[in-house]
């Protein structure tokens, strides 16, 4: 497989999901990778340092331009604990937890980014403000309530299905209530 085109392919769905959600160094966001996936391979089966190497390189660059912070979700061998960096755990008031994740209990993609983020720290659970899903790894569990799709252009990394989310705060309230959208939307009708 020719791995060339995978940091541009992670740059076009990140602009996409910037597009949708402004993002800057309030916001924190889960990546969930399958480099087995992306290779076309049955997620689990055939990890990629090389893969996680140019997917990585296209998150850090798009991060550089929008200051979000990043979560690196481990493999289900891990309890699908996150690659943070250290000053985003305190940030987010996140507790650490003691574990390194590595290629066949971790994930080629978390233990590559717990290699190259420059104070790594593991924690068990996040609720972060989007997320991008490459091969199906199941993000949800740590997206804030409520999670809004978004539909990126290019609908798969390398061989992997992409699946991307922004979320939104909860409305609440009854027929009565009046929501910030609404009241953008009768402000500009004026």
């Amino acid at each position: 497989m020719e791995f060339a085109s995978l940091k541009n392919e992670v740059k076009e769905i990140l602009h996409d999901l910037l597009e949708a959600m402004p993002l800057t160094e309030r916001h924190l966001v889960v990546f969930g990778v399958s480099t087995s996936e992306v290779a076309g391979k049955r997620i689990g089966t055939e990890g990629s340092t090389e893969i996680a190497a140019r997917i990585f390189a296209g998150i850090r660059e798009v991060q550089a331009e929008s200051g979000f912070q990043l979560a690196f979700q481990c493999c289900e061998h891990l309890n699908r604990a996150l690659v943070v960096e250290q000053e985003t755990a305190e940030r987010f008031s996140l507790p650490e937890v003691t574990v390194i994740p590595v290629p066949h209990a971790g994930g080629a993609m978390a233990s590559y980014a717990f290699r190259h983020l420059e104070h790594p720290v593991l924690v068990e659970k996040i609720q972060a403000d989007a997320g991008v899903d490459i091969g199906d790894t199941l993000i949800g569990m740590h997206l804030k309530p409520v999670a809004v799709p978004v539909r990126p252009r290019l609908k798969k990394v390398g061989q992997a299905h992409v699946t991307m989310a922004k979320t939104r705060p909860k409305l609440i309230g009854g027929a009565r209530a009046v929501y910030l959208l609404e009241a953008e939307e009768e402000g500009s009708a004026k």
